[in-house]
């Protein structure tokens, strides 16, 4: 995610949005201003996080998300890196 998302709560806020939604994986900032997450679940729950972020928590100001789909690997539980 791309825009105002550091400083924002918005890791924070992702765990929390994850974990009422069943979804593991884990969000981190990036050194160049952006946040990036892996999410893996059930592809309804994984869709409704993608939407999630493109607004955030509130302070959030997303410009953009880009997607990409890969192999799940197994993870279990939500974690802020």
């Amino acid at each position: 995610m791309r825009g105002n998302v550091q400083g924002v709560f918005f890791r924070d806020s992702c765990r929390s949005e994850a974990s009422s939604r069943g979804v593991a994986g884990w969000v981190t900032n990036r050194r160049d201003g952006a946040v990036e997450a892996v999410f893996e679940g059930a592809p309804d729950a994984v869709t409704a996080m993608v939407d999630w972020c493109s607004s955030g928590p509130r302070g959030a100001d997303v410009e953009s998300v880009d997607e990409s789909t890969e192999e799940p690997e197994g993870l279990s539980g939500f974690q802020i890196r």
